[in-house]
């Protein structure tokens, strides 16, 4: 009877599927990756501290040195003249958010790398949904790291609107879940984990100095045609002009159509090429247990 009874019960059972879960579920599954990534970024306090001495060398050192050499004129949005602090001070956000991405696309190849991307990857939710929460994580770190960063701008001198610090949220939040797609279509293409150093580094500084967070698209068109077309498709400048723009509550709709569509060209792709076989755990397979 044991035997006669196995298939049965075998056959009574039918494999979950995505469409079976509910909101609930899916905000649980959320909730969890989001809680990992913030648990995991207040334990690892060298990165919070080193997330803000970045941006803080360049508002109290460089921008000290550059602010008699480089005069900002009256562009958009400013109405008057502005101080070099001032105006880099998007432009740091934006650094804090590059960084941020990158960062957090390191963890996934680490992650990936362990076996723990993969355990992910493979549950029953959809891989597009697990990517995106992973996404959300990564920028609700990032955009925690950038009002730290503003509080001490603000102490320093250097401040935006009081609504300016509300309205600039939808812009970060939009700039850094294109820098994350952007970052984890990269860790999708990097099969060691070694290797991501020399990509971020080839990614980060011309992204960063290629755009006018540091100086005005007008003054780089003086300097070097050439540069200015990079600028012009480097996906950055169009994160740092949105922000800017959002800092005086305007809407600067050519960046917010680039960075809408980056981060969907960019997320589209990661979830394509992102294959939860591939890391450690299936190099180890095909070697025979070796590493």
């Amino acid at each position: 009877m044991s035997t006669s009874a196995t298939p049965q019960k075998l056959a009574s059972v039918t494999p979950v599927r995505s469409g079976a879960f509910g909101l609930r579920h899916y905000l649980i599954c959320l909730k969890g990756v989001v809680l990992r990534e913030c648990l995991r970024f207040l334990h690892q306090r060298e990165r919070f501290i080193s997330s803000l001495v970045r941006p803080l060398v360049w508002l109290f050192i460089f921008a000290a040195g550059f602010r008699q050499v480089l005069g900002v004129s009256i562009i958009p949005p400013y109405k008057t003249y502005v101080l070099y602090e001032v105006y880099i001070t998007p432009g740091l956000c934006g650094m804090i958010l590059l960084f941020s991405g990158m960062q957090s696309s390191l963890s996934m190849v680490y992650d990936r790398e362990m076996g723990n991307m993969r355990t992910l990857l493979v549950s029953p939710f959809p891989r597009w949904f697990l990517l995106v929460s992973k996404m959300l994580a990564g920028v609700a770190v990032s955009i925690a790291q950038v009002y730290a960063f503003l509080i001490v701008a603000w102490f320093w001198g250097v401040k935006a609107p009081p609504l300016g610090y509300l309205f600039v949220l939808p812009a970060l939040f939009l700039s850094g879940m294109m820098l994350c797609a952007l970052g984890m279509l990269l860790s999708s293409m990097i099969k060691q984990l070694e290797n991501f150093a020399g990509i971020m580094n080839f990614v980060i500084f011309p992204g960063y100095f290629a755009s006018p967070a540091l100086y005005p698209l007008w003054r780089i068109q003086e300097a070097s045609p050439l540069l200015y077309k990079i600028c012009l498709v480097n996906p950055f400048t169009y994160a740092v002009e949105l922000i800017r723009f959002a800092f005086y509550g305007q809407v600067d709709w050519v960046s917010l159509g680039v960075v809408a569509g980056c981060t969907l060209l960019f997320l589209a792709g990661a979830i394509i090429a992102y294959d939860p076989s591939r890391g450690l755990m299936t190099r180890k397979q095909d070697t025979g247990g070796n590493a």
